[in-house]
C-alpha cells in the first residue's frame, strides 16, 4: 500500500499560498493514480514550508477529493491543546466522514525563536509529556477524559478516527503502549530502523480498532526515464536540508540545476552529500527493486511517500511512474 505526504514546499520565486494550492492539485493527482492516503505536515516559521495548519489544509484537500483518505502527517501536539485538536479533527471528519486520518507528532519548532513564537521550549517535547497528550486527546473522542468535568468536545463524540504516531526512537515504544499505528522514517541506518520495528512490534499491546501492529515507512521515492533524472530530483531538497544546518533557515526550493551549477564549501558539502543518501531514486525497474528489499525487510504495512523538488511536473511524472510501477495505476484505470 502506498501514500502520499506533502509538505507544501515553496519554490524559488513562488508565494506559500501557490505551495498550498500546488498541494492540493497534487493530492487530486494521488486521488487519480489510486494512491491510499494524502497527509499534509506542520511546519511554523519555515520559508520554504507552506504547511503551518495541518487540519485546515487537509480539510480543503478533503473537499477537492472524492474517495482518498486525507490527514495529518502530522499534528505536532506539544503545539496545540489536545481538546482544540479533538475539535479541529471532529470538523474534518464531521464534513468528510470515513476518509480523516490523525498522525500525531511532538516537534516544537525548528528554532528557539519559532519555539518562542508558539509559547513552547524543547521541553514541551518531552515523551513522557506527549504519552499524556496523546492519552487525553483519545479521552475527548471516546468519553474517558475526566479532568475538565462538564467540558465536550461536540464534534469529536463518539468518532474513532485512526490515530498514527510519528516516531523515532523511544517514541516508537509510546506508539506500541498506545496500540497505535507507527509512522517511521526510511532514511535512518538500517540496522537502526530494524530494532525500532522489532521492539515496537514486541512491545504492541492491542487497543480498540488496532489489534496489530502496523508500521508505516515513510521516505523520499525518486522516479524517472534515467538513474540521472531521478537523481536530479533529490538536488534541491538536499540543497534547502544543507542550507538549515549551516544557517539555520530552511528556504524555498531553488531549480535543480542552479543547485548543480553551485559551489561548496568545505562544511557544506558532507552535509549536502549526506541529505542526498538514503533515499529511494533510479528508472522504474531500480525503484521496483530496491522498494521489494526494502518493505521485504522490513515487514513495511504501508510506504508513505515524501518526495519534494523543485520542477513540479517532474514530481507528477514521478509519483505516475510509482503508481504504475506498483499497480495502483492499473487499478484505476491510469
Amino acid at each position: 500500500m502506498f501514500s502520499v505526504l506533502d509538505r507544501s514546499r515553496v519554490r524559488e520565486g513562488h508565494s506559500a499560498g501557490e505551495a498550498l494550492r500546488d498541494t492540493v492539485a497534487l493530492a487530486r493527482e494521488a486521488e487519480a493514480l489510486g494512491y491510499h492516503r494524502f497527509w499534509v505536515a506542520e511546519h511554523h516559521g519555515v520559508p520554504g514550508v507552506a504547511g503551518a495548519a495541518p487540519l485546515v489544509l487537509a480539510t480543503a484537500v478533503a473537499g477537492a477529493t472524492e474517495r482518498i483518505r486525507v490527514g495529518t502527517g502530522g499534528v505536532m501536539l506539544p503545539n496545540h491543546r489536545p481538546f482544540v485538536v479533538a475539535e479541529q479533527f471532529g470538523v474534518l471528519a464531521g464534513l468528510h466522514p470515513g476518509r480523516a486520518d490523525l498522525g500525531l507528532g511532538r516537534s516544537v519548532g525548528f528554532t528557539n525563536e519559532v519555539r518562542r513564537a508558539l509559547g513552547h521550549d524543547k521541553e514541551d517535547a518531552a515523551l513522557e509529556r506527549f504519552g499524556a497528550q496523546l492519552a487525553e486527546l483519545r479521552g475527548w473522542f471516546d468519553g474517558t477524559q475526566s479532568t475538565y468535568r462538564g467540558v465536550r468536545a461536540v464534534t469529536a463524540e463518539g468518532l474513532r478516527p485512526p490515530f498514527f504516531v510519528l516516531a523515532t526512537g523511544r517514541g516508537a515504544g509510546l506508539a506500541a503502549r498506545a496500540g497505535l499505528p507507527l509512522v517511521i522514517a526510511a532514511v535512518r541506518g538500517e540496522d537502526e530502523l530494524l530494532r525500532a520495528l522489532d521492539a515496537y512490534r514486541a512491545d504492541f499491546r492491542p487497543s480498540p480498532g488496532n489489534p496489530d501492529p502496523y508500521v508505516v515507512l515513510s521516505g523520499t521515492v525518486a522516479v524517472a526515464g534515467t538513474t540521472e533524472e531521478a537523481r536530479r530530483l533529490l538536488l534541491p531538497e538536499a540543497y534547502a536540508s544543507m542550507w538549515s544546518r549551516t544557517r539555520g533557515v530552511f528556504p524555498p526550493l531553488l531549480p535543480a540545476e542552479e543547485v548543480a551549477g553551485r559551489t561548496l564549501g568545505e562544511r557544506e558539502r558532507p552535509l549536502y552529500e549526506d541529505a542526498l543518501r538514503g533515499h529511494v531514486a533510479g528508472t522504474e525497474e531500480e525503484v521496483a527493486a530496491e522498494l521489494e528489499r526494502l518493505l521485504s525487510r522490513t515487514g513495511a504495512d504501508e510506504y508513505l511517500v515524501t518526495t519534494s523538488t523543485y520542477d513540479r511536473a517532474a514530481l507528477v511524472d514521478s509519483y505516475r511512474r510509482l503508481a504504475r510501477l506498483t499497480g495502483l495505476a492499473g487499478r484505476t484505470g491510469q
